[in-house]
């Protein structure tokens, strides 16, 4: 038996194709990425749901990699001058496969099943579906919903889709994401292309939320490193909690991508 896993696990490699087997034997490792983070956090970014923290503007973040590691996602969030900050760090290992960039594509195409995704909510002391629905749009300006597509064969160097989320909290929601390859990994980044309400309040103006996630095979598994802003003004901040806001959206999209990568194959 061992000797027929071996040449199976030796057949599959052979015939990978060779853009595939190049991404795999370039993989970097998380500590090369990230070798100044905390032990402590190190530990939770391989747990389960990973670790996630809040930020105000003028506060220091924690989970920056190290310059020569070419990614920067703090720029790209600071264009929407953001008031409150939210940053993660997810690692999600191998069973059995190497995910590649093609795995993390294919999974992020999956916007339905973000609908039911569940978050627990303190003022309701429950476990709530934060996304009602979940549509991918036929274009900016349609408002026709489009099933996801099937899984592709090549990755595109970049995409854009917009998607229509029907929030728990605030409604129908619209996004545009942007998905971009890098010479590592994938940038997958989400902005809202309206204004976000809450009962009669305008929450967030159009793209005053931005959110980027990067995402890269590494030697210890898939990393998810994302970040997160909002510019709510202070009226606002008094009537909502925005830091819990983003931190619990920012997990329900891991979760999506995370179980997206378990089931990418199926």
């Amino acid at each position: 038996m061992k000797f027929l896993i071996l040449l199976f696990l030796s057949l599959f490699i052979f015939f990978l194709p060779a853009s595939i087997m190049a991404e795999i034997n370039s993989l970097r490792s998380f500590d090369e990425l990230f070798p100044l983070l905390a032990e402590s956090r190190k530990k939770e970014a391989f747990s389960d749901e990973g670790t996630i923290r809040s930020v105000k503007k003028n506060e220091s973040l924690e989970f920056l990699p190290a310059p020569a590691s070419g990614i920067d996602l703090y720029g790209t969030v600071m264009r929407t001058n953001p008031a409150y900050l939210a940053e993660s760090l997810l690692v999600i290992p191998y069973q059995g496969k190497v995910f590649t960039r093609l795995d993390a594509y294919n999974a992020l195409g999956k916007i339905s099943d973000l609908k039911g995704r569940l978050y627990h909510s303190h003022t309701r002391n429950a476990d709530v579906a934060l996304f009602q629905e979940a549509v991918r749009l036929e274009n900016e300006k349609s408002g026709k919903a489009v099933p996801d597509p099937v899984s592709a064969r090549e990755l595109p160097n970049t995409e854009a889709v917009f998607i229509r989320l029907k929030d728990v909290n605030f409604g129908n929601t619209y996004y545009r994401t942007d998905m971009s390859v890098t010479p590592f990994g994938l940038t997958y980044k989400i902005t809202n292309t309206k204004n976000i309400t809450y009962l009669l309040f305008t929450v967030l103006r159009e793209e005053k939320f931005s959110s980027i996630l990067y995402i890269e095979p590494l030697t210890d598994g898939m990393l998810i490193y994302s970040m997160a802003g909002a510019d709510a003004s202070d009226f606002i901040s008094s009537m909502i909690d925005i830091p819990s806001a983003i931190s619990k959206r920012l997990l329900v999209f891991l979760s999506w991508i995370k179980d997206g990568l378990k089931t990418v194959n199926d």
